[in-house]
C-alpha cells in the first residue's frame, strides 16, 4: 500500500473514531486505534513507536471499560442504592438501542431513577442518582474525546 493511500485510510479512520464518540454505533476509540496501529504497522514503526501503539491500546481498552462503568461511578458516588446502580448500568444498555444516540444520555438517569424508585427511594433522592449517572456519562465522554484528540495528535505529528 502506498503511503498516501495509507495515510487517507489511516486519516478516514480516525475521523470515523472521532465521530464514533457520540454516535454510538460507531467503536470510536477502537477504530482510531486501528488507524493509528495500521499506519504505524505500514511505516515499520518508524514513525509511531511500538510503544505508543501499546499504550493507546492500553487507553482504548481503558475508554470501553469506562464507557460501562462510568454513568455507575457517577451514580453510586451521588448514594445511589444497589437498584440504582444496576439500573443505570441497564438504562445505558437498553438506551443505546431503543433511543441510539439520546439512549447513552437519557438511559443511564431514567434507568437510575427506576432503580432508585423500586428500592423505594424518595423521588428527590431518585433524581440526584440519576443525576450523577449522568455526571459520569458526561466524564466519561469527556476522557473519550481527550484520548482520541491526543491519539490524532500523534497521528498527525508522525506526518511530518
Amino acid at each position: 500500500m502506498g503511503t498516501i493511500a495509507l495515510t487517507i485510510l489511516c486519516s478516514v479512520l480516525m475521523v470515523v473514531g472521532l465521530v464514533g464518540v457520540v454516535l454510538p454505533l460507531l467503536p470510536g476509540i477502537p477504530l482510531s486505534w486501528l488507524g493509528l496501529f495500521i499506519y504505524a504497522l505500514g511505516t515499520g514503526f518508524e514513525r509511531v513507536s511500538i510503544a505508543t501503539v501499546v499504550v493507546f491500546f492500553i487507553l482504548t481498552v481503558l475508554t470501553l471499560v469506562l464507557d460501562f462503568a462510568a454513568p455507575m461511578l457517577g451514580a453510586r458516588k451521588y448514594r445511589a442504592s444497589k437498584f440504582g446502580v444496576f439500573g443505570a448500568f441497564i438504562g445505558f444498555t437498553i438506551g443505546i438501542f431503543v433511543l441510539g444516540f439520546w439512549g447513552i444520555i437519557l438511559g443511564p438517569f431514567i434507568g437510575a431513577v427506576l432503580g432508585e424508585l423500586i428500592a423505594r427511594r424518595k423521588p428527590k433522592q431518585a433524581l440526584v442518582s440519576a443525576l450523577g449517572a449522568f455526571l459520569g456519562f458526561v466524564a466519561g465522554t469527556l476522557f473519550k474525546i481527550i484520548v482520541i484528540l491526543i491519539m490524532a495528535g500523534f497521528f498527525i505529528a508522525s506526518l511530518f
